[in-house]
C-alpha cells in the first residue's frame, strides 16, 4: 500500500510541475502567443444594441392582428 501512495504521490508532482511549466509559458511576456496577438489579456465584451423598443404586452394586447404581421416582418 505504501509503494502505491509513493507512486501516486510521484506522479502527482510531475503532472504539479508540468501544469506550472505550462503556466509559465503562457504568462511570459516573452511568450511568442502574446506577441503575434493570439492571446490577449483583455478581450472586447459584446454587447446587443437594440435602437428600436420593444413593445410591451400591454402594447401587444392592444395591437390588431394586422399590426402585429407587420411588426413581425419589420423584426425579420
Amino acid at each position: 500500500m505504501s509503494e502505491e501512495n509513493n507512486e501516486m504521490l510521484l506522479l502527482m508532482k510531475e503532472l504539479v510541475d508540468r501544469v506550472k511549466s505550462l503556466e509559465q509559458q503562457v504568462y511570459n511576456k516573452d511568450n511568442v502567443l502574446m506577441k503575434a496577438g493570439l492571446v490577449v489579456h483583455n478581450t472586447p465584451t459584446p454587447s446587443i444594441s437594440n435602437n428600436s423598443i420593444a413593445p410591451t404586452g400591454d402594447t401587444i394586447g392592444k395591437m390588431s392582428w394586422d399590426d402585429i404581421h407587420k411588426m413581425v416582418e419589420n423584426a425579420g
